[in-house]
């Protein structure tokens, strides 16, 4: 049995492990708001060195937030009120690749300031592997989950493209977000796949967008990249797509934000089973805006942020039972 007094040292050290957790945190974030965007530096010599310390403090920043989450401790300073909230919607399912693209993709989403992940499982009920990954790390997120109707499943051996994947999860997190979303605090929000990989500049790059901000996305369509096509005023005119140029909006689903207020405006905005192949991101973005109030990004449309990095399914043969000697233990979470 334990002394008071060994008892009372382990309070302290706690305590102070605590306060200096809380303190290194608040420090890092607060350097990190108050540094100026590198990108105004860019015609000076120290552009380098300002966007150094910017990534070094956005590490710092993520290591304490998931040092955080493991200790059971709260961030107390998880929301700058200087900046928009991004809301980011990841529709998921269960499969050999899901905890490790939901680890990588997390792993850049710690680095964001001001960043809410809406993750639903396209299952029955919530799994205890996207349960454990959530609450250890150390973001700020919801938990949902919305099972796709048995007819519009995928079978395994079905191409990505015969039917439309996650428009029940993508519906669900929308409504989350008009039923507990503030409407009078500014934020935008994203789907992000979990199977692309995503550039820190990205997410600044939407943040402050005040109708649907738009920009390249690289690996899609068969091609390198596809991106709008701007006018001499700046304006969206047309789409440099390897697929049906003609949609309203040829845009791949990682190609855009949308401001939170025009969704909550209008309730009506959803996916919808019943679009044609590829018509997705012109369902949504038809509901909120036209062509003509789209807000290029990424200078001018010139740069790539995100790359639609769909990875492939692992072909495992001790699971099938063809490796001699192999043991498989199904414990082990994966």
């Amino acid at each position: 049995m334990l002394s008071p007094r060994s008892v009372n040292i382990k309070s302290v050290r706690f305590l102070v492990f605590t306060a200096l957790v809380i303190f290194c945190v608040m420090l890092g974030l607060k350097l990190m708001v108050n540094l100026p965007d590198p990108g105004i530096y860019s015609a000076l010599d120290d552009s380098k060195m300002v966007s150094t310390q910017l990534r070094q403090l956005r590490a710092q920043v993520g290591r304490l937030k998931i040092l955080l989450a493991k200790n059971g401790i709260a961030n107390p300073y998880e929301n700058l009120e200087s900046l928009p909230t991004i809301f980011a919607i990841t529709p998921t399912h269960t499969r050999p690749l899901q905890k490790a693209e939901l680890t990588r993709i997390s792993q850049t989403f710690l680095l964001i300031p001001n960043f809410h992940w809406i993750i639903v499982e396209d299952a029955e009920t919530r799994t205890p592997l996207v349960t454990n990954l959530l609450a250890q790390s150390g973001l700020s997120y919801t938990h949902l989950n919305a099972e796709t109707p048995k007819e519009w499943k995928l079978l395994l051996e079905d191409p990505q493209w015969k039917k439309p994947r996650g428009v029940k999860q993508r519906n669900a997190a929308l409504q989350w977000l008009r039923n507990h979303a503030d409407p009078r605090k500014p934020a935008v929000v994203f789907f992000a796949d979990d199977d692309n990989t995503y550039s820190l500049e990205l997410f600044e790059e939407m943040r402050n967008t005040k109708t649907v901000s738009v920009w390249p996305v690289g690996l899609v369509g068969n091609v390198r990249f596809e991106r709008p096509i701007l006018d001499e005023h700046d304006k969206v005119a047309n789409w440099s797509t390897g697929w049906r140029p003609e949609r309203p909006f040829a845009i791949d689903m990682a190609g855009f934000a949308i401001n939170l207020k025009l969704l909550l405006d209008n309730p009506d905005a959803e996916f919808s089973f019943d679009a044609p192949r590829g018509y997705q991101e012109s369902t949504i973005l038809g509901a909120v805006v036209t062509k003509e109030n789209l807000e290029p990004k990424a200078s001018k449309c010139t740069k790539v942020y995100v790359w639609h990095t769909r990875t492939e399914n692992p072909k495992l043969n001790d699971v099938k039972g063809k490796v001699p000697g192999m043991v498989v233990d199904w414990t082990v979470e994966v």
